[in-house]
């Protein structure tokens, strides 16, 4: 069988670096993942990381570190599949040390040393120097946070074939990354089936520009959803909830200094993830902070289709105000 070719650095030596290692008759090649928070693997020149393995498909998989410094592999809806530990991956995976990532017939290992000594630089080692270092300096920022869920998601595994079902939660992982990046954000964490982005605003006051960039994610996720259900042979439709809310948290770099982080922190983020929950509650599609609510004023008339409500978020002593509405609503409020 002819071996797959893995076209990256030649072999560098990695102690405290987290790595892949492809281990092939010519001898070990390495990755190092420092200097970027996402590394993408496929076929195709455009990838941080090319396999010329034709079980591999174009743009295969993703890699991404967070502010703590875990690693996710995300399958980007590849036709064979990603495998960590021989085990098929559908949602994001958090990698531990030593794990073995499986695409086609190419398979790496993955290295995030967290022996203390191994970790610590020598100080007398130029090429050691604020390589595991951890940076964490916040500043006070205005953000608008959203988190984006897929509804039943436990129920859909349990009837939809697994290929078919990484293809399709692949397909929206890689729709959902692309879609925030091209609005202004990233995705800042990996919650299961679900995603969280940030914006952060330059003023005390979210501008209408920011808030259409938000607003038009939120469209475009739909849109993206919905052309899943005509793509694949479902049981019952995808369907997605989503909450977002604006004020104040702490943001910075964190994590290892190998791998720093833009996040945020606080209950602006918190009250985010307790809004997306809450749609349940209200039986809508999307569940807004009143912040945020307040700044769509400037937007369309389907500003109005959103109906005021109070909810019991967990943790949360007193009632919060929320407002609800539906993604069908969201044309409107965009003036389309």
């Amino acid at each position: 069988m002819e071996q797959p070719v893995v076209s990256w650095a030649p072999a560098v030596t990695l102690k405290r670096a987290p790595h892949l290692v492809h281990k092939n008759p010519n001898g070990n090649r390495y990755l190092p993942l420092v200097g970027s928070n996402c590394w993408t693997i496929g076929r195709n020149e455009d990838n941080n990381f090319v396999l010329s393995d034709r079980w591999i498909s174009r743009n295969h998989a993703m890699l991404q570190c967070n502010e703590t410094g875990e690693f996710y592999l995300i399958d980007l809806g590849s036709r064979n599949g990603s495998f960590v530990n021989g085990r098929r991956v559908t949602i994001p995976v958090t990698l531990q040390d030593r794990d073995r990532l499986t695409f086609g017939e190419t398979e790496l290992s993955f290295y995030c040393p967290t022996n203390k000594e191994e970790e610590e630089p020598n100080p007398e080692d130029p090429d050691s120097q604020d390589l595991t270092a951890t940076a964490a300096l916040y500043v006070r920022r205005l953000i608008s946070v959203m988190v984006v869920d897929i509804r039943n998601f436990t129920v859909l595994t349990r009837q939809l074939d697994e290929k078919v079902l990484s293809e399709v939660i692949g397909t929206w992982f890689r729709n959902v990354g692309n879609i925030i990046r091209d609005h202004g954000s990233w995705v800042d964490k990996y919650i299961g089936d679900a995603v969280m982005a940030v914006w952060f605003h330059n003023s005390e006051k979210a501008s209408n520009d920011e808030v259409v960039q938000i607003v038009s994610s939120l469209e475009a996720l739909y849109q993206a959803t919905e052309d899943i259900n005509k793509s694949f042979p479902l049981p019952f439709p995808l369907r997605i909830a989503a909450g977002v809310n604006t004020g104040h948290a702490m943001v910075g770099n964190s994590g290892s200094g190998d791998c720093p982080d833009y996040t945020a922190l606080g209950d602006t983020v918190n009250a985010a993830f307790r809004l997306e929950s809450a749609t349940k509650e209200i039986g809508r599609d999307i569940a807004l902070g009143e912040t945020t609510a307040q700044c769509l004023s400037g937007l369309g008339p389907g500003q109005k289709r959103f109906e005021q409500y109070k909810v019991h978020l967990k943790g949360y002593d007193t009632p919060t105000v929320t407002y609800g509405g539906y993604f069908a609503d969201l044309q409107e409020l965009l003036g389309k």
